[in-house]
């Protein structure tokens, strides 16, 4: 789609309905602390933050809460409070945090693989590790950003379970999911979420251009795809104003993203 006026004359990228549709995900949070992880997603959270969740949260990437809207890469004129990462672990705890992490691999339950990849006595490849995703998915709202949709990251069965799935936080028991919320999945290639009877991963919506057939080639288990597919939603121009000039006049998101 192109767009007419002066900003948005381009046409909409493949990178910025991804930024629209990751910014979706924090829709309605209200008072609640973003973390996001990945260029998109933190051109997506500060987009939020400047249209339709401005109670949203935001750090410094460091141990500072923000309270104005810096573009990626530039530093924040107004501090509005110190996070240490003892607090930030409290937060956690408390289920005040809404985080969109990345996944070397997910399955059709949403459980995520950070630490590494082939059998854990002899893995393949070492990754991160754990570090906090166990405790990201059993006590906060958690979504995934994925940059490229393919059968080696959206597989089977993940080799380590690093963030917690719905068929592993069930057979966990109450303590796992009680407060246990897998709000999206969003890939270059569409937005999808676990709103089924087994809580298996479903379509919500596929980015201009994108097939069903091609999702389901890119995706290593058997998908739920609905007869009508949407499209993901196209940005307004205010929105495209805001990604292109006020957040990320740098254009860093178009890197992450293939054409």
């Amino acid at each position: 789609m192109t767009r007419t006026g002066p900003t948005d004359e381009r046409t909409t990228t493949r990178a910025e309905y991804c930024v629209i549709a990751c910014a979706e995900a924090w829709r309605g949070d209200g008072e609640i602390l973003a973390s996001p992880m990945g260029t998109v997603p933190s051109v997506a959270a500060r987009l939020a933050r400047l249209t339709f969740s401005p109670e949203l949260l935001l750090t410094d990437g460091e141990a500072l809460l923000i309270g104005d809207v810096p573009a990626i890469g530039a530093a924040s004129a107004v501090t509005e409070g110190w996070l240490p990462y003892r607090r930030h672990l409290t937060m956690v705890s408390g289920g005040r945090r809404h985080v969109m992490m990345g996944a070397s691999q997910i399955d059709r339950f949403g459980n995520q693989n950070i630490s590494c990849i082939g059998d854990w006595e002899r893995p393949a490849r070492q990754l991160l590790g754990v570090r906090g995703a166990p405790a990201n998915t059993v006590n906060n709202p958690v979504s995934y950003w994925i940059p490229k949709h393919s059968p080696r990251v959206f597989v089977p069965k993940v080799d380590m379970i690093s963030g917690v799935g719905y068929d592993s936080a069930a057979a966990a028991g109450p303590a796992a999911s009680r407060f246990h919320e897998l709000r999206r999945v969003v890939s270059d290639l569409g937005v999808f979420d676990f709103a089924t009877p087994d809580h298996s991963l479903r379509v919500v919506s596929l980015h201009p251009g994108v097939t069903p057939g091609r999702v389901r080639e890119a995706t290593g288990f058997a998908l739920a795809v609905p007869d009508d597919v949407p499209c993901t939603r196209e940005p307004t121009a205010e929105e495209l104003r805001l990604i292109r000039d006020v957040v990320d006049p740098r254009g860093l998101r178009e890197r992450e993203v293939r054409a």
